[in-house]
């Protein structure tokens, strides 16, 4: 397990690298979840003499008001001999041994991302040290907390850092090291106030004392370091850095920790807890406990980030693949996207997805209901019947059989059927349509609004084109039913003797009631046997000429003029909207995190 530093410090870089630093987006964040130690204190507080004092080398920028802009993640390798030399990730295989290079890399980095404005930025900072006087260890250290602005920062500075910190210190992973200098009132510590505020209970919490030598005399910091006073979970520590003067003469830092050895060894009041204390100690300590947190959320993390990764694998294959560069990938793009919409069109014409049976509803339901209220029984009264009848024998009456009334009859009774016929080809058109622009949003053309108004506007005119084609076929069906009559049908009725008439009544009412009753039977009989074919023929017609046809060739019209478009026709159809473009680009990344980590995860988790 001696890898688990690293192998977080790996992936604490790879966020970086790939714009996850743990701030609030919409994004997954893994950031947030790696355990990590998160330096906090007031400005003079002596935070920047501690972490320098652990790594043993002046490294730190130092000056008035407010010199930590940005989060600096310290990365500590203990190397087994060698040159001590440190690398920020921003200067990749560039190795500075000059420590003073390094103080000014780190203000010179925090300017190009801050200006000279003094603002604060919570884009990272990552340093990594290598040397033999280190422990394996990760801090992250945060601006110190302020209670007033200086000259050149905006008012705002105070809450901006506070937020930062707290940003930091109220993720359950990290552990806060609280810096508090002994020579002022503990309960006024800005680093106890916050730290206290996030984990009451002092769970996540180690405290470190600084300037002990500093404090008045008759007093010490017993109390607090035998966790008397201000009890938290782990012991305190306390520290004893270089002197404002010493740093001035640039004191040696292997010297200040002899000095430091040596105070508290040979102090009466701290002499009992001098194996506790130090700076070094403070580091052993630091990297234990973090090796143990982090081995405790190994599986946690496993678990995080593999779920995460199946979330960020399936929004990217929502938002569908980046666009080709080439005319003949462009091409090929857009054909397999429209092949796609044609496949789920179909589908749902076939009921692998909803909508198909709505055209069956229309043949089912809609098309008899609208024949059935033509209501030709009340079309065929007496009084219509007599009067086509006579009509139709002109000034002389017929001898054997009024045939031409017959025909008029029959005629003007199944032209009504048009309308149904029509309303049906009209029904089906509309609901082919509906599951056109279903389609659409069931694939990759909402990302491209261009090619959605394309392919849109090209299956609507092919549907178009199919329904006039219907509108004939289905009219022609009806039409032929007018145009010849099933003769058959009335040489098998019964024949009437009295078939002429009653001579006796006026050339006005040449028929009787009984005969005509008997006339609007027979044509109603007809009439029904014919619309019971039509019930059969026109959804036939129908599905022949739309719903046939619109599974064959729906896209065809569209294929055929998209081969002869340019190459910038063929971009301007894959002109995807910024945003989407731009999440699948941050996915992608965040994609890459997640996986990378995974690999560096696994990797460990089988050497344990």
């Amino acid at each position: 397990m001696e890898n688990l530093i690293s192998l977080v410090n790996k992936i604490q870089r790879a966020c970086t690298a790939l714009g996850d630093h743990g701030e609030e987006s919409a994004l997954p964040t893994l950031w947030d979840s790696l355990p990590s130690i998160a330096v906090v204190g007031g400005q003079s507080s002596g935070k920047s003499s501690v972490l320098e004092s652990v790594v043993g080398k002046d490294f730190l920028p130092r000056g008035s008001g407010i010199v930590t802009r940005r989060p600096l993640v310290l990365q500590l390798h203990k190397i087994d001999e060698g040159r001590e030399y440190a690398e920020f990730m921003h200067l990749p295989r560039k190795r500075l041994t000059d420590f003073a290079a390094v103080r000014k890399e780190i203000a010179d980095e925090t300017d190009r991302e801050t200006g000279r404005s003094k603002q604060i930025s919570s884009v990272p900072i990552h340093l990594s040290i290598y040397s033999p006087n280190v422990v394996n260890l990760t801090l992250i250290d945060l601006p110190g907390l302020t209670k007033v602005a200086v000259e050149g920062q905006p008012d705002s500075i105070v809450q901006d850092i506070e937020n930062m910190v707290r940003s930091y210190i109220e993720k359950p992973n990290c552990i806060i090291l609280a810096i508090s200098p002994a020579n002022q009132d503990l309960a006024t510590s800005d680093a106890i106030k916050i730290s206290r505020e996030v984990d009451p209970r002092g769970e996540r919490t180690i405290g470190v004392l600084t300037k002990i030598d500093l404090m008045d005399k008759g007093t010490d910091a017993v109390d607090i370091l035998e966790g008397k006073s201000y009890k938290l979970q782990y012991p305190w520590i306390g520290v004893v850095n270089r002197s404002q003067a010493d740093i001035n003469k640039s004191v040696d830092m292997i010297a200040a920790r002899r000095r430091e050895r040596e105070y508290f060894a040979n102090s009466q009041e701290y002499r009992h807890l001098a194996q506790k204390m130090g700076s070094e100690h403070l580091g052993k300590v630091l990297s234990k406990h973090l090796e143990g947190v982090i081995r405790s959320k190994i599986p946690a993390l496993q678990s995080l980030i593999s779920k995460t990764i199946v979330e960020l694998e399936t929004e990217l294959s929502r938002l569908g693949k980046p666009i080709a560069t080439d005319a003949g990938g462009k091409l090929y793009m857009i054909m397999e996207i429209c092949r796609v919409f044609d496949q789920i069109f179909k589908e749902h014409l076939d009921g692998s997805r909803s909508g198909g049976d709505k055209i069956y509803n229309v043949f089912d339901n809609q098309l008899p209901a609208a024949m059935k209220r033509l209501q030709f029984d009340k079309n065929l009264s007496m009084d219509h019947v007599r009067k086509l009848i006579t009509e139709a024998d002109g000034y002389q009456p017929h001898l054997i059989a009024p045939e031409q009334g017959y025909r008029r009859l029959i005629e003007s009774s199944l032209g009504s059927i048009k309308g149904p016929a029509e309303a049906a080809v009209d029904a089906v058109h509309a609901i082919l349509k509906e599951l056109v622009h279903k389609a659409i949003s069931e694939t990759e053309l909402k990302q491209y609004p261009a090619l959605k108004v394309e392919v849109s506007a090209a299956a609507c005119e092919s549907l178009d084109r199919m329904k006039e084609e219907s509108r004939k076929a289905t009219l022609l069906l009806v039409d032929m039913e007018c145009g010849y009559l099933t003769v058959e049908f009335f040489r098998k009725l019964p024949q009437d003797i009295e078939k002429g008439g009653n001579p006796t009544h006026s050339i006005f009412d040449r028929y009787n009631d009984a005969y005509l009753r008997r006339v609007g039977t027979t044509v109603l009989s007809y009439i029904n046997m014919v619309c019971a074919t039509l019930r059969n023929s026109i959804p036939k017609s129908i599905v022949y000429c739309q719903v046939r046809e619109a599974k064959r060739s729906l896209m065809d019209y569209f294929f055929a003029e998209l081969g002869g478009k340019e190459s910038k026709q063929l971009a301007s159809l894959l002109n995807e909207d910024p945003a989407v473009m731009q999440r699948r680009a941050s996915l992608a990344k965040r994609l890459e995190l997640y996986r990378s980590a995974q690999t560096e995860m696994d990797a460990v988790s089988w050497s344990k």
